[in-house]
């Protein structure tokens, strides 16, 4: 798997003891990455595999993105940290977005907001089908702020952030 997306520099996860606690969603792939395999709205519906698209031969995690009167499918790489996205993203960065199940049409339920300054808030992608929020991905709602939680039985297991000085 080439690394060249993967912003490791920003990318904490936590030593091996805590990996065999990883749920069946996330898969731990050479001491460096977590690559989500499974996705839920907030309906339950899976967002993985929905389309053909694929990154690295992993099925994309699609979202629905809606903003200033337009919306479209976005296809998100799931590896966690990458920055790879096929579809909807003629979006100028900084804009708010809407974030929304792409089978039910539901909105992803609000988490609260990010605790850097920008305004910007957290959705949840879950990762089991229960929609547990000690199991999910937390997602920016701000086109271009990469920032994003993994939650895993309660646990923070990773925080990526990025702080580039125009939103990326």
């Amino acid at each position: 798997m080439p690394k060249e997306h993967i912003d490791t520099e920003n990318l904490s996860i936590p030593g091996k003891a805590s990996v065999s606690a990883l749920s069946p969603s996330l898969q731990w792939e050479d001491d460096v990455l977590i690559i989500v395999t499974q996705a839920y709205g907030p309906k339950g519906d899976n967002l993985v595999g929905v389309s053909d698209v694929t990154f690295n031969g992993y099925p994309a995690v699609t979202i629905g993105v809606r903003t200033r009167g337009q919306e479209g499918l976005v296809h998100i790489s799931p590896f966690h940290g990458d920055k790879r996205k096929i579809g909807f993203a003629e979006i100028e960065p900084g804009t708010r977005c809407e974030l929304f199940c792409p089978v039910s049409g539901e909105l992803f339920d609000k988490i609260g907001p990010v605790d850097d300054g920008s305004g910007a808030d957290y959705y949840a992608i879950y990762l089991t089908p229960d929609l547990s929020d000690g199991q999910m991905v937390a997602v920016s709602n701000i086109w271009g702020h990469y920032h994003s939680r993994i939650v895993d039985n309660f646990d923070l297991i990773s925080y990526w952030a990025t702080h580039e000085p125009e939103f990326g």
